[in-house]
């Protein structure tokens, strides 16, 4: 999730505006509304995926018009950064890659915070559990009410990291998450750039355990196939350094003892690149190759991608969300495609091999600009978290590749990130909440979407106002398109 310096400069425009216009800077977001027929952006009908025309909505928290959603949807804000969690610390700045996990009764949250600050900076309080001294970034978790949605408890679950960007849930009830970084000693008390597994149940700190065996690069995000366990991951570093990984685990589910690291490769075209002039729902045979040093010492961003290109490893432009569902990963390259505004790919394994298909490429930013964090919805369609240089919207893809837009950001330019969807079972129907007996309804009633709005990166906690991150439940008739 590196941000360009237009982009940079496009949010740094956005909080001056805020400052000086107060609740009126969230006008050129409601303008962008009335621009969509202009941009020659296509919605999906209704009942065919898309939910029709994006309203302004309030936040049931505070009334506050946060974002622009279908009409028929709800949502609750919460957890913004510089809040005090339940463990005495403030809510981290930079709210990133985060799952969803059904536990107990509850729903909790395990979310990554993309801090950026320098060495002793970070906006994540050091415990005894972590990692890095020096470093302040890491996860939080959340406890919130499957029927209120609203948060209960909030509290560090993950310390002395830095850059958490994004990871992956996993069959054993966990979040992996992964550091975008190749940074390291001296500037940092230790070597970074490696992943660490974080207990959903954890109720405090976990001890933070890298696992140099999964790589140490500049990792976004990862998915595991239930049925092998094996581990799917996505590398941010540029377009034309960018791989996609497997980790094959000595011990499936206990990924620190060790096991092996693989790069992709397009089965008889070495070094192929995926970048440009590539056809939707065309398939290509894929091959796996080995890394030979998954864990380099220094601080070069290609030392473990240089391993596997040299041995005929795929090229992509910017490896961001990754998910599994539909038996296969699907995951996002956001400056892949000629227009360089993103593309969606699918990996489906088969044998030790699989294919590749390209399932959605975007023709040019206003039909999706830099598509970011993603999930698998309920339903199998793919939400988008778009991270792009103007009006920053969640946009749904259909399997079949017809796209159309589900929220719009109406505050400001902060990237959408962490997206992941929440069930309630069937058997919490007719539950007690508050004196009052409520009955959940249909199933697509009983599905949660928890989604961040970024915020600030680095800088002091608490943010200045209008830099917080939050995050979001989001409910409401899903039956009506395809998430």
């Amino acid at each position: 999730m590196t941000l360009t310096s237009s982009k940079m400069q496009r949010r740094q425009f956005l909080r001056t505006a805020l400052a000086t216009a107060g609740g009126v800077a969230a006008l050129p977001a409601f303008g962008a509304l009335g621009s969509l027929a202009s941009h020659g952006r296509v919605y999906a009908a209704p009942g065919k995926g898309g939910y029709g025309p994006l309203v302004p909505t309030a936040d049931l928290r505070d009334g506050g018009i946060r974002m622009s959603l279908p009409e028929g949807f709800q949502y609750r804000s919460f957890s913004m950064a510089g809040e005090m969690m339940s463990d005495g610390n403030l809510v981290p700045l930079a709210h990133d890659g985060m799952a969803v996990f059904n536990m107990k009764g509850k729903f909790r949250l395990v979310r990554d915070h993309e801090d950026r600050n320098g060495p002793n900076a970070g906006s994540t309080a050091i415990d005894e559990n972590a990692y890095d001294t020096r470093a302040g970034g890491g996860t939080t978790t959340l406890v919130v009410n499957p029927f209120t949605r609203e948060l209960e408890r909030d509290f560090i679950s993950l310390s002395g990291t830095i850059v958490n960007c994004s990871g992956g849930l996993t069959p054993w009830n966990s979040w992996i998450t992964c550091e975008e970084t190749n940074a390291g000693a001296p500037t940092w008390g230790r070597q970074h750039g490696y992943c660490f597994d974080v207990p959903a149940a954890a109720d405090g700190p976990v001890p933070a355990i890298p696992i140099p065996s999964m790589g140490r690069f500049s990792h976004e995000a990862l998915a595991v196939d239930p049925g092998t366990w094996i581990v799917y991951e996505t590398e941010d570093n540029g377009a034309n350094n960018s791989g996609f990984y497997r980790f094959l685990a000595i011990t499936p589910g206990v990924l620190t003892d060790g096991g092996r690291l693989q790069m992709l490769a397009v089965d008889g075209m070495p070094n192929y690149n995926t970048r440009l002039n590539q056809t939707v729902g065309a398939s290509l045979p894929v091959r796996w190759v080995n890394i030979a040093n998954p864990n380099p010492p220094g601080t070069s961003s290609t030392a473990v991608f240089s391993q596997g290109a040299a041995l005929g490893g795929a090229s992509f432009s910017r490896l961001e969300g990754c998910w599994w569902g539909n038996g296969a990963v699907y995951f996002a390259a956001t400056s892949g495609g000629n227009a360089g505004a993103g593309q969606v790919w699918e990996f489906r394994p088969e044998g030790d091999g699989g294919t590749l298909t390209l399932i959605f490429e975007s023709p040019s930013a206003e039909v999706l600009d830099s598509p970011d964090n993603l999930a698998v919805s309920p339903q199998g369609a793919i939400l988008l978290c778009e991270d792009g240089d103007a009006d920053q919207y969640l946009r749904g893809v259909t399997l079949d590749g017809e796209i159309f837009d589900f929220a719009l950001n109406l505050q400001n330019s902060y990237e959408w990130a962490g997206a992941t969807f929440a069930e309630a079972p069937a058997s919490w129907n007719d539950v007690k909440i508050r004196g009052k007996h409520k009955p959940l309804g249909s199933k697509s009633d009983r599905v949660t979407l928890f989604v961040n709005r970024q915020g600030a990166t680095s800088g002091p906690n608490p943010p200045l106002g209008g830099d917080e991150g939050m995050t979001f439940a989001i409910w409401g008739p899903w039956q009506n398109g395809a998430l």
